[in-house]
């Protein structure tokens, strides 16, 4: 019996298509760099240890790491994977809605390390969804928080326990 052979699929041109070169090596590697360096300094400010941060990089080796680490310090060129830069971007993400739902870093360093009543945390701290090795766990927070930004409920904990969701009333169209 013949074998009907495949004809090329036409992709539409627009905006609805996604880029890739989005994804080539030489956009990977001009994010790289500094995705890593500014990774860094959030782990420092988070007081993340070395096993978390390998988590939630998903997990290269110590050598890989420690070889990343020393070239973006010296602003060498380091080109990591698509993988690596969503995961670095969640943690971004993270950064920015703690600066924006709390006064100070500290506030928000504690909330990541407090146990949290939401389902999503089980009673856990926020940081071991972080740190637990998958992007589907780093994605996840980034999301919860973001809701939050948006002025949906965050269930109380200690440091949750004045928060107040955003009523029609407060927000202005100017």
């Amino acid at each position: 019996m013949p074998v009907a052979k495949r004809q090329p699929v036409e992709v539409a041109a627009g905006p609805d298509v996604l880029d890739l070169s989005r994804f080539s090596p030489a956009n990977r590697r001009r994010l790289s760099g500094p995705g890593l360096r500014t990774f860094l300094a959030i782990a420092d400010l988070w007081g993340l240890s070395e096993d978390e941060r390998l988590l939630v990089l998903g997990l290269p080796s110590r050598s890989t790491y420690y070889n990343w680490v020393k070239a973006v310090r010296a602003h060498r060129d380091v080109t990591l994977d698509l993988d690596m830069l969503v995961r670095i971007s969640a943690v971004l993400g993270v950064h920015q809605a703690l600066g924006v739902l709390y006064a100070s870093e500290r506030d928000g360093v504690a909330w990541l390390r407090a146990p949290h009543a939401a389902p999503l945390f089980g009673g856990r701290p926020p940081l071991a969804l972080l740190a637990c090795g998958t992007q589907d766990g780093l994605i996840s927070v980034r999301r919860f928080l973001d809701a939050a930004r948006g002025g949906l409920y965050m269930p109380p904990g200690e440091l949750d326990r004045d928060f107040r969701p955003y009523d029609d009333a407060e927000i202005v169209f100017s």
